[in-house]
């Protein structure tokens, strides 16, 4: 059973940090472009980040430029949000998705509607 699971979500101060794991099961992440997506109250799904197969190409929302990260690690079948600096208006439900590509190469989106396979999600609260 094809499977992510995200981890690593939890309430934090202003300025604090968090980094979000999304592990795969039942199957491997090397032909897979990866996005993080989050979901306020209220909101739509927004595009974060995301990395190419290949890891060699990355994007951020502008929300998030400079103060997010992601990155992969294939050994692990692993991908990581790494978000400091973090604000109340980061607040929501983050998921990490699975985007099928041919081959392993440089193509990424943020758009959620290219995605296959999604992941249950992790809340992540930034208050005082």
């Amino acid at each position: 059973q094809l499977q992510l699971v995200e981890s690593g979500g939890g309430l934090v101060q202003p300025g604090g940090s968090l980094r979000l794991s999304c592990a795969a099961s039942g199957f491997t992440l090397d032909y897979y472009a990866i996005g993080w997506f989050r979901q306020a109250p209220g909101k739509e799904r927004e595009g974060v980040s995301c990395i190419s197969s290949s890891g060699g190409s990355t994007n951020d929302a502008d929300s998030v430029k400079g103060r997010f990260t992601i990155s992969r690690d294939n050994a692990k079948n692993t991908v990581y949000l790494q978000m400091n600096s973090l604000k109340p208006e980061d607040t929501a439900v983050y998921y990490c998705a699975a985007m099928r590509t041919t081959y392993i190469g440089r193509y990424y989106s943020l758009r959620p509607g290219e995605y296959n396979y999604w992941g249950q999600g992790a809340q992540v609260t930034v208050s005082s």
